[in-house]
C-alpha cells in the first residue's frame, strides 16, 4: 500500500488524495505538521513540504503536481475514458494551466494564507511561529477571493468541467482549494451560482467523500461543508 504524507487544510496534499481515490488507489493516510520539521519526514522530502507520496518501494515522491504526474503514468494512463488528462495536447496544456492556477496562484494569493493564520499558526508553537491570525494578512487574502471566484464561475459557466469536456486534473486542483476555503466559510457561494453547481457536482463524486470527513482540532467546518446540495 503507498503512505501519503498531508495536511487536510493542504491544497496539494487534498488534490493528490482526489486523484488517488479517482483512480481507486488506496493509501494510507499520515497527518503531517511540515513545521515541526520532523527529522524522519525531512529524510523523505529535503524541502519540508507537502504532500509527499511513499510509493513503490518505498520511493518518495514530493509535491502535488509531482505525485499527478506519477500516478498519470502509472495509473491514469490505464483509465482510458477515465483517466484524468485530455488526448489532444493543447487540451492537455489547458488542464495543466489551471492546475497551475489553482495550486499555485491561488495558493499563493489566498489559500495558504487564510489556513496559516486560521489553521496552523494557531498549532504551531510559539517558536515555530505561532500566533494570534494577522488580519491584515487576512483581509487581503480575503479580498483576492472574490477575483478568483469569478474565474471559476465563468469557467463553470462557459465549459462542461473547468478543463474542457470531461472532468480532469483542472477539477481536482481547484476543487481541492476550495475545498479547504469552503471548510472554513470563506466562499460566498450565492454569488457564483455557476461555480457552486460545479462544486456541487464534484462534491457528489466518490473521491469526495473522505474531503468531507475531514475536520481540523480547534476548528470545526461550516455547516453546510458535508452537504451535497448546499
Amino acid at each position: 500500500m503507498l503512505t501519503l504524507f498531508h495536511h487536510p487544510m493542504s491544497s496539494g496534499s487534498r488534490y493528490a488524495r482526489l486523484i488517488l481515490s479517482e483512480y481507486g488507489v488506496e493509501a494510507e493516510l499520515i497527518e503531517e505538521k511540515p513545521w515541526t520539521r520532523r527529522k524522519e519526514f525531512l529524510a523523505l522530502n529535503p524541502a519540508g513540504t507537502l504532500p509527499v507520496l511513499l510509493a513503490e518501494n518505498d520511493v518518495p515522491i514530493a509535491g502535488a503536481t509531482v505525485i499527478a504526474e506519477y500516478l498519470d503514468e502509472t495509473r491514469g494512463a490505464l483509465k482510458r475514458n477515465r483517466r484524468l488528462l485530455p488526448e489532444s495536447p493543447s487540451e492537455r496544456a489547458e488542464v495543466r494551466r489551471l492546475v497551475d492556477w489553482f495550486l499555485g496562484k491561488l495558493d499563493d494569493e489566498v489559500t495558504r494564507h487564510i489556513a496559516r493564520e486560521r489553521v496552523f499558526k494557531l498549532q504551531m508553537a510559539a517558536e515555530a511561529g505561532g500566533s494570534p491570525p494577522d488580519s491584515t494578512a487576512l483581509r487581503a487574502a480575503r479580498n483576492n477571493i472574490r477575483h478568483h471566484m469569478k474565474y471559476v464561475d465563468w469557467l463553470s459557466a462557459t465549459r462542461d468541467w473547468l478543463g474542457g469536456a470531461q472532468p480532469s486534473y483542472a477539477d481536482m486542483a481547484a476543487a481541492a482549494a476550495l475545498s479547504v476555503l469552503d471548510y472554513m466559510g470563506e466562499i460566498k457561494w450565492p454569488d457564483h451560482p455557476a461555480a457552486r453547481d460545479w462544486y456541487m457536482r464534484m462534491k457528489s463524486r466518490p473521491s469526495f467523500r473522505s474531503l468531507l470527513a475531514d475536520r481540523v482540532r480547534g476548528l470545526s467546518p461550516v455547516a453546510h461543508y458535508g452537504d451535497l446540495d448546499f
